[in-house]
């Protein structure tokens, strides 16, 4: 076996080792869920988020000796991706190896000179493994009563601990079906139920993710179960819509952990129950963040070469620390980190890249928008707009450089595009005001319960999803709540005092005053009118402070992904019956 096989070969075998241990942590998973460990589901989380970065850091030290001075010999590695090409034909998993591959040569090559000769920015085997989708779910033919093929579904998907009461949820669930009016053409002898094989965890929740065919008809439903706290576990309400279901795995939450041992079979089962949702954002939603990236790439690439609109300024209020651009034809935006912030903006680049890293890791709670990050991004230059160059030449020299034809960007972050929350009120009716702001105030709680303070809560930082929900996306002021030293304004106690143009009272570097949040508001007072009826309790230090101390006793918040008034009603059996 020659050098080149060698070196191929391992970084085969470390894609290999890190996909085993990526399983073997999310296979832990329902045995958390079975116990109620919502505190090792969260770190379960976290440390397959970052084992993807310590594979290839492990499996870079090995090729470094392997290769010796070949190393950054393109040439070497024209072959290696040949050989790498040969040895993963065939392979369930081809897809995600190739990225594996790529992330083994950017750390190589600080993410410089990647081309398709050296590295897969585009597959020789294709985008998506050929799968044959039976293999993935289960299949429940109504042929006798709706309430036993329910039964015969529920026990099939049952956990170590029972029910709470079976036959009250095989009623729910019927019931829904009978009312719901996705299912118009109803369920009859003719139906039947596909039902993805395992579990999707998340938070403190499990979810059976399937369908029902009827006729022509197509209805993708989930079943979200739900731990009673007390060793026992019932189902919370069923979802039914593209709609419903693409909220779920929203680009706002946390990655699923579902056990996949092929990734591209529950991808492809899933982008048919939501085909508006880009196949990038499952991989992501079931933790393949990095193959999610690579596709997304891919996709990009393709719509920038199908397309000659211009790449324009975004529109809303310019921000302080990023100038963010986006494609008229394209639902993305990009971000970039300026060279200099706009006072009071007192930060370096490195701590708004740490606070973006963080929110990677961190439990979203469908209020943060996920980011792909990307180094030494290439554009063509003619696609820029006038005023984007000049404003890019004036606030992010740095971090641009142009060759001929082409504009690279160094750093930079891409996110679902969304409508600016100050924008959308401009425009927006009563009911929409009301709407709106009930959810942009739930977002700050539901942050804030995340142990997450947003810090910058203006208007202009946040964002209303297609779905009619509010997201923050502005993150270098985040810190957790827990950090925060949430006080009442001190009284005037002499005029002096209260005609001081400066604070009289002692201010530390963590102390958070809520009453003074209303200054978010300045300029809207129609939105400031609405929200204090619905969320004033957000002004008072004592909400603040009850939420931490919840966090400290080691509470973990239900971050529930639909609305409230969709669960079902529940009222628990005195005994518990078997699983």
């Amino acid at each position: 076996m020659d050098k080149t096989e060698r070196f191929a070969r391992t970084i085969l075998n470390g894609f290999e080792s890190y996909f085993a241990e990526f399983q073997n942590i999310t296979l832990a998973t329902r045995t958390r869920f079975e116990n109620a460990d919502w505190a090792g589901i969260r770190q379960s989380s976290i440390q397959r988020t970052d084992l993807y970065k310590v594979k290839t850091h492990q499996i870079y030290q090995y090729v470094e000796l392997i290769a010796g001075e070949d190393l950054h010999d393109f040439e070497f590695w024209r072959e290696a991706r040949k050989l790498y090409a040969k040895l993963i034909v065939g392979h369930h998993n081809f897809e995600i190896a190739e990225t594996f591959f790529n992330s083994v040569y950017c750390a190589v090559f600080k993410h410089r000179k990647i081309r398709d000769e050296y590295a897969f920015v585009f597959s020789p085997h294709g985008d998506m493994p050929s799968v044959d989708l039976k293999n993935v779910y289960r299949t429940y033919k109504i042929q006798g009563s709706l309430s036993d093929v329910l039964e015969d579904l529920l026990n099939d998907y049952a956990f170590s601990i029972p029910y709470e009461d079976r036959q009250r949820d095989i009623d729910n669930i019927g019931q829904a079906m009978m009312k719901s009016p996705e299912l118009s053409l109803g369920v009859t002898q003719e139906s039947e139920i596909q039902v993805l094989e395992h579990h999707f965890f998340r938070n403190k929740g499990a979810y059976i993710v399937g369908r029902i065919l009827s006729g022509d008809q197509t209805t993708p439903f989930v079943l979200p179960i739900l731990h009673n706290q007390s060793d026992a576990v019932f189902v919370d309400t069923v979802l039914f819509g593209s709609d419903r279901v693409s909220v779920l795995f929203s680009f706002t939450r946390s990655y699923f952990l579902v056990h996949a041992t092929r990734p591209a079979q529950c991808v492809l089962f899933l982008q048919e129950l939501m085909p508006a949702k880009p196949i990038s954002e499952i991989y992501s939603a079931m933790g393949h963040n990095k193959h999610g990236k690579t596709y997304y790439h891919r996709c990009a690439f393709r719509h920038m070469t199908s397309t000659s609109d211009q790449f324009n300024i975004a529109p809303g209020i310019k921000g302080m620390v990023m100038s963010v651009f986006t494609l008229p034809s394209y639902d993305f935006v990009f971000k970039i980190i300026k060279d200099k912030f706009t006072p009071p903006k007192d930060m370096t680049r490195e701590q708004v890249k740490a606070k973006y890293a963080l929110v990677k890791r961190w439990d979203r709670a469908g209020r943060m928008a996920d980011t792909q990050e990307f180094t030494n991004l290439a554009f063509a230059r003619e696609r820029f707009s006038d005023e984007l160059m000049e404003e890019l030449r004036e606030v992010a020299p740095s971090v641009i450089e142009e060759h001929g034809k082409a504009l690279i960007i160094k750093h930079v972050y891409v996110e679902r595009r969304m409508t600016p929350l100050n924008l959308y009120l401009r425009s927006a009716t009563d009911e929409q005001v009301e709407e709106v702001m009930d959810e942009y105030g739930n977002a700050i709680k539901q942050l804030a319960a995340a142990n997450i303070f947003p810090g910058d809560m203006l208007l202009k930082n946040f964002g209303v999803t297609r779905h009619g929900r509010v997201v923050f996306y502005d993150y270098d002021e985040i810190v957790p709540l827990t950090d925060c030293n949430f006080r009442v304004l001190p009284q005037p106690r002499t005029e002096d005092e209260e005609m001081a143009s400066k604070p009289w009272y002692t201010v530390g570097p963590n102390d958070i005053f809520p009453e003074e949040f209303s200054l978010f508001f300045s300029g809207n007072q129609r939105a400031r009118r609405v929200f204090d009826t619905l969320h004033s309790d957000i002004y008072e230090a004592s909400f603040w402070i009850g939420l931490q101390d919840k966090i400290h006793t080691g509470h973990v918040e239900d971050f529930f992904p639909y609305r409230r008034e969709l669960r079902f009603h529940r009222q628990p059996k005195p005994v518990l019956e078997s699983a």
